[in-house]
């Protein structure tokens, strides 16, 4: 089925959706790709490429080796293999991956450091709803621009 298909249904024109309201979303920032500003899904976002700026996902972050986040992560669930350099907020889990490195604070329910993972910054166990204020925000990345010179 393609992206964009349409199918006739009672002889009447009906655009097909990939996704539907009720369904979570998969956001893919491949790598070699870099997005500058706030992710927002209803679903998981996947970080294979960098991402300045916040990430929020309804259902989980991952962030796979190689990947750069150089902003907040709020989320119910975080799996992370690559960098990070933000407060991470987690409503129930938060795993940090061999080679993966958080320079930031990290509060949720539960937390797996696997052998190698980094965390440099606090960690914060409880609810992460009363957690979330405590945990300090990055600054945000300051837009760059180029001029011309001749």
């Amino acid at each position: 089925m393609a992206i964009f298909a349409s199918e006739k249904k009672d002889g009447k024109e009906n655009p097909q959706r990939p996704q539907t309201r009720g369904e979570a979303a998969l956001t893919i920032i491949a790598a070699g790709t870099r997005v500058v500003g706030e992710v927002i899904s209803n679903g998981v976002v996947k970080v294979e490429g960098e991402v300045a700026g916040t990430v929020r996902a309804e259902l989980q972050v991952l962030v796979s080796r190689g990947g750069l986040i150089e902003g907040h992560i709020v989320t119910r669930e975080a799996v992370l293999g690559g960098a990070i350099s933000g407060g991470v907020v987690a409503e129930e889990r938060v795993e940090v991956q061999a080679g993966a490195v958080v320079n930031g604070d990290i509060a949720t329910e539960r937390l797996v450091v696997q052998e190698g993972g980094e965390v440099n910054g606090l960690v914060r166990m409880g609810s992460p709803k009363e957690l979330a204020e405590q945990v300090e925000a990055p600054p945000r990345p300051e837009p760059t621009s180029r001029a011309l010179t001749s």
